[in-house]
């Protein structure tokens, strides 16, 4: 009677282990390392993927670990040496990871209202008598990071394309505040007068470091970029990117995706990012002309 009673009780706590972790097999890693570029403070967006991190960690079985760096370059370049599996990526960061760091995209942001995409902003201080660009002229000008989409590719292919200007010599001064939340409190704080950011990142901090509709002009918006996205590398085993991908499409806590200030993940792949490469070589082409 023992016995069976022991192997009754065994078989019930068998069926207790989340299947999630029964799921994880022998060539998994032992945690997961989730690289999240700089789009505001380490602290901040350490934060912002908390519950997301907890999510991955109760879907895949195993820990899941967050990690920033100090720029877009230090994400990219931690997935090329194997330090991170999975990372939050820039369109234009991502299309440099996949061309040097092996990265595979799996998943994009779907905003609020459903858009799989965002806008790049060029925004300037309300009262600050810069009314649209022409006004500019002369002025500090704050561009993001280099690997930046919207806060460096986007606005510089405009600037060549269709304003015809240089940036260096357009404005007194250009500088890279490294961080789109950095850039966004630069020009409120009166310390840049022009600043290339998104509304995704404009409306994440929307009412609390900043109030859009009192602090900033918003001075020109760019056409649909598309959604930023997740990639994992593809060297990984196959049975855990296809896992890893599960987990983002199923995740749906409501009070994590309000922090992201997004709708849901929804599935993608590499060729999504092709005009952002058409992009890229526009931005070498102008600016070798």
């Amino acid at each position: 009677m023992k016995m069976l009673f022991k192997a009754v009780a065994t078989l019930v706590l068998t069926f207790c282990i989340p299947m999630a972790a029964l799921a994880a097999s022998a060539d998994w890693p032992k945690e997961l390392n989730f690289g999240l570029i700089p789009t505001e403070s380490a602290e901040g967006i350490t934060d912002r993927y908390e519950s997301l991190a907890k999510h991955l960690e109760k879907k895949l079985g195993i820990p899941v670990k967050l990690h920033t760096a100090t720029d877009y370059a230090g994400v990219i370049a931690a997935m090329q040496f194997k330090h991170v599996d999975v990372a939050y990526f820039g369109p234009k960061s991502y299309v440099e990871a996949a061309a040097r760091a092996n990265a595979e995209a799996f998943v994009l942001e779907v905003s609020e209202d459903g858009t799989m995409g965002y806008h790049g902003l060029i925004i300037t201080k309300k009262d600050s008598g810069i009314n649209k660009m022409e006004d500019a002229k002369g002025k500090v000008w704050a561009f993001t990071d280099p690997n930046s989409t919207s806060g460096t590719l986007v606005p510089t292919v405009y600037f060549y394309k269709v304003m015809k200007i240089d940036p260096e010599k357009y404005f007194s001064k250009v500088i890279y505040s490294g961080s789109h939340e950095s850039s966004i409190m630069a020009v409120k704080a009166g310390k840049v007068d022009v600043a290339s950011t998104n509304d995704l990142d404009l409306d994440r901090g929307n009412g609390k470091q900043w109030n859009t509709d009192k602090d900033f002009q918003i001075l020109w918006t760019s056409p649909l970029i598309p959604g930023s996205p997740m990639a994992y590398r593809k060297d990984l085993p196959d049975t855990l990117k296809k896992a890893i991908k599960e987990a983002f499409l199923s995740y749906d806590d409501k009070e994590g995706l309000k922090k992201l200030k997004l709708k849901g993940y929804a599935a993608t792949d590499d060729k999504t990012y092709d005009p952002i490469r058409e992009q890229i070589e526009v931005k070498k082409q102008l600016a070798n002309k």
